[in-house]
């Protein structure tokens, strides 16, 4: 499966996928296939940075 090119839409899929279905970023980066760095670097660029306490990303970090 592909992820979303539009860093909204991506942060939209990655937010919903780790509230429903994954403890962590690592474990869905594991599961798709995908680099987190790329996942992080993306959505860093929108302004928005993984806060594995809350295990989501948010804006503002």
């Amino acid at each position: 499966m592909s992820l979303p090119k539009d860093p909204f839409m991506l942060l939209s899929y990655v937010n919903t996928q780790l509230r429903d279905n994954y403890a962590s970023l690592r474990e869905l980066c594991g599961s798709l296939g995908v680099k987190e760095e790329d996942i992080v670097s993306t959505l860093a660029n929108a302004g928005y940075s993984y806060d594995e306490g809350l295990n989501r990303f948010t804006a503002g970090h």
